[in-house]
């Protein structure tokens, strides 16, 4: 996780996970409507999990 997603998590939480497919856009981008806390924790969240 490079320090530039974490401070674009922080402002624009969807344009984080991007990258990170389809689905993971879309439940940051409800989590973000719903709250801009809950989004930001949901960006985090998915751009700290490991890829396997």
């Amino acid at each position: 996780m490079s320090v530039f997603r974490v401070i674009l998590s922080i402002l624009f939480p969807p344009l984080a996970v991007i990258d990170k497919g389809c689905g993971s856009f879309l439940i940051v981008l409800i989590l973000t409507i719903c709250g801009w806390v809950p989004g930001v924790i949901g960006a985090l969240v998915i751009l700290n999990k490991r890829e396997e």
